[in-house]
């Protein structure tokens, strides 16, 4: 196999390219998870401002869509595990965001509402995303930017499909 101009080789360092030469092979990966830290970085800083800590924007997101979801809802749209989502609920609770009322049939479920401090937090928060996102896409053009949605839900699929299958009982 001939070496191209640019192709990478373990050890070698791209400009730009901070890859540890034990990542030499997974450099996609370790690119997802820098971008990742960095963007959850720089989200976190935005939701300390309105009092939330990372997480509790994608609950709200969820109720402003639908108030009034159960809890167990809430944990499959989000996709975090149960102790973050009960934890985070519960601070967002002490925070006056939301409230928690047991189901009239089912006392284990619970309902979860919107407060109208939770309320108010919708523009907000919308304007918070649309911040990142202007901060994020500020060097990239409108077709890099659907091209990484398309490439990113790709990724997450393929990584959801491996976990489904590794999961499941032989």
């Amino acid at each position: 196999m001939t070496e191209q101009p640019g192709d990478a080789q373990p050890g070698d360092a791209q400009p730009g390219d901070a890859c540890p030469g034990a990542a030499a092979n997974g450099r996609l990966s370790y690119a997802i998870v820098t971008l990742a830290r960095a963007h959850r970085g720089f989200a976190a800083a935005l939701l300390r401002d309105l009092g939330l800590h990372p997480g509790q924007e994608l609950l709200l997101m969820r109720l402003f869509d639908r108030d009034g979801q159960t809890q167990s809802e809430l944990l499959d749209a989000v996709g975090l595990d149960h102790s973050t989502v009960s934890k985070s609920l519960r601070r967002m609770q002490d925070a006056g965001l939301l409230t928690r009322t047991p189901d009239e049939r089912d006392r284990r479920v619970q309902h979860v509402h919107l407060t109208h401090a939770g309320q108010a937090l919708r523009a907000p928060l919308a304007a918070l995303w649309s911040e990142l996102d202007r901060v994020t896409a500020h060097t990239l053009g409108a077709h890099q930017v659907e091209s990484f949605i398309t490439t990113a839900s790709a990724i997450e699929r393929a990584v959801a499909h491996h976990r489904t299958t590794q999961e499941e009982p032989r």
